[in-house]
């Protein structure tokens, strides 16, 4: 694995680099050997925010952690990546979706020492809501998100006719997903 860290509003020590590099190490098995991880430090007040990436074939792992001690940001991130990998590499081993694309993504992220991981469950749909999609624009869809108190709301806008999403950012901002 090849590790590029960046820092912004703080300089990147040593000493971080070669803790990340341990912490991180644990992905080691289970990431192919040519693998890149980009670590992206930043700091903000007394909060540290750590952002890690790690670009697969067609896919892209994410972990980002906000905390006050750097060490419990890197124990975070390696849980979370760990557990992304575990389930992108069982949902490319379910045998209802192997495909020749979905074969070749295997092949490429099985690390040649690692032993197959056992499946895990087929994600269950518990409920299923169904509405109708009223003709309006972002202003008015983000205010019914707010009067149901929803992260997101689906509309279709009135100026393009087109199935939008708006949903809630963390830093409390909003975001427009149009399709392409």
């Amino acid at each position: 694995m090849r590790f590029v860290f960046t820092g912004k509003n703080m300089t990147v020590t040593e000493g971080v680099k070669e803790r990340t590099t341990h912490k991180l190490g644990r992905l080691e098995k289970l990431l192919p050997h040519d693998a890149e991880v980009h670590v992206t430090y930043s700091m903000n007040k007394h909060l540290t925010k750590m952002e890690v990436s790690v670009p697969l074939h067609k896919r892209i792992l994410r972990a980002e952690v906000t905390d006050t001690d750097i060490s419990n940001c890197m124990d975070s991130s390696v849980d979370i990546l760990e557990r992304q990998v575990l389930k992108y590499k069982s949902r490319l081993r379910d045998r209802r979706r192997r495909s020749v694309a979905t074969h070749e993504e295997l092949e490429y992220i099985q690390a040649p020492d690692t032993p197959a991981a056992e499946s895990s469950q087929e994600p269950v749909i518990h409920r299923t809501k169904r509405f109708a999609l009223k003709p309006m624009d972002a202003t008015e869809a983000v205010m019914e998100m707010e009067l149901l108190n929803h992260d997101f709301y689906v509309f279709r806008n009135s100026w393009t006719e087109e199935v939008n999403v708006v949903y809630k950012r963390k830093e409390g901002e909003y975001g427009l997903i149009e399709p392409q």
